[in-house]
């Protein structure tokens, strides 16, 4: 065997690792911008279609690239969908409420998980309820509790003394938000408190006991202590309930008709409610429905997309100290 084929010979298993090597990175690169255009497809395709004009939408010759930009759609959008009314309705009722679910959660969770009590596991077994409990099997007790509300039964004692109907009707008010979330027991409240005790679990003990030797009590601890602490499992909670209460349809539509959010809006958009708000025929209508309706199904989302491009970095460093995947 001459020289030149010993080298060749010891040459040959780098060569062959790194063309394996070549062939996995590219295998990688393959599958991830398979799995990027699967995501960004639907998007890519409202954005193109929400700037097409009328005669582009309907021209079978553009697929991608549209022969002049129309922003008027967008215009359009938010006439048909009478956005920014529509958007201080989600802030009001939806947004408010997530703000108030967020609190009293941490609240619940930290008691729950580091404080012994009678009645814990009792309230541990409804907090899990509560996640595994669809909220369509509560709706109707929900509604007439809230249409006819009565704490404690005080005010059908008043009713029957003064003769005159005491109860109140909570139904088209803030309060049908406001209260649940107040108590812990709102729109994926019991996930909300799981998330927070699984991080309070883990929190420093040594950390509570040196504020009580301070002089601190337990409300100036939770304020002081643990919750500038618990920045990674309250910009999970934060995330999801800004994501959960902008998307929820189902209860607003149940307790607020009378005052449409943005996802009510954008679940009832039809024909008719573009030809309404445009002041045209039905024929027109129909044919401008498809890119008004791309072009609203984007300003829906900016806000959301806005928000996560903001917190993304802590919200995926967060994932790792709430305990979210148990």
């Amino acid at each position: 065997m001459t020289v030149f084929e010993k080298a060749k010979g010891l040459k040959s298993p780098k060569v062959t690792k790194k063309v394996i090597s070549i062939g996995i990175s590219v295998l990688r690169y393959a599958f991830f911008l398979s799995f990027s255009f699967v995501l960004l497809y639907p998007f890519l395709y409202m954005f193109v279609r929400s700037i097409m004009g009328f005669a582009d939408t309907y021209d079978i010759t553009v697929v991608w690239i549209p022969k002049s930009v129309f922003w008027g759609n967008y215009v359009n959008a938010i006439k048909v969908f009478d956005f920014w009314k529509s958007l201080s309705n989600t802030v009001i009722f939806e947004l408010v409420a997530a703000f108030l679910e967020v609190c009293s959660c941490a609240v619940a969770a930290y008691g729950l998980s580091r404080y012994k009590f009678i009645g814990k596991r009792i309230l541990s077994l409804f907090m899990i309820l509560n996640i595994l409990v669809p909220v369509m099997m509560l709706i109707t007790t929900s509604y007439v509790n809230f249409s006819h509300f009565d704490f404690l039964g005080i005010l059908s004692l008043l009713s029957k003394i003064t003769g005159r109907n005491m109860t109140l009707n909570l139904i088209d008010t803030p309060a049908v938000f406001y209260l649940p979330a107040i108590l812990g027991v709102g729109l994926k409240g019991g996930l909300f408190v799981y998330i927070y005790a699984q991080f309070f679990k883990s929190f420093p003990k040594e950390l509570e006991e040196a504020a009580s030797i301070d002089g601190a009590g337990h409300w100036k601890t939770f304020l002081r202590i643990v919750v500038p602490s618990s920045g990674s499992a309250a910009i999970t909670v934060i995330l999801f309930a800004l994501v959960w209460h902008w998307n929820d349809y189902y209860l607003a539509q149940m307790y607020i008709g009378n005052h449409p959010t943005l996802s009510m809006v954008l679940n009832n958009f039809s024909t008719n409610t573009v030809a309404s708000k445009l002041g045209i025929d039905i024929a027109l209508g129909q044919r401008l429905e498809v890119p008004i309706m791309l072009a609203g199904c984007l300003l829906y989302l900016l806000p959301l997309i806005i928000i996560y491009i903001i917190i993304q970095k802590r919200f995926i460093n967060s994932i790792t100290t709430s305990g979210i995947v148990g």
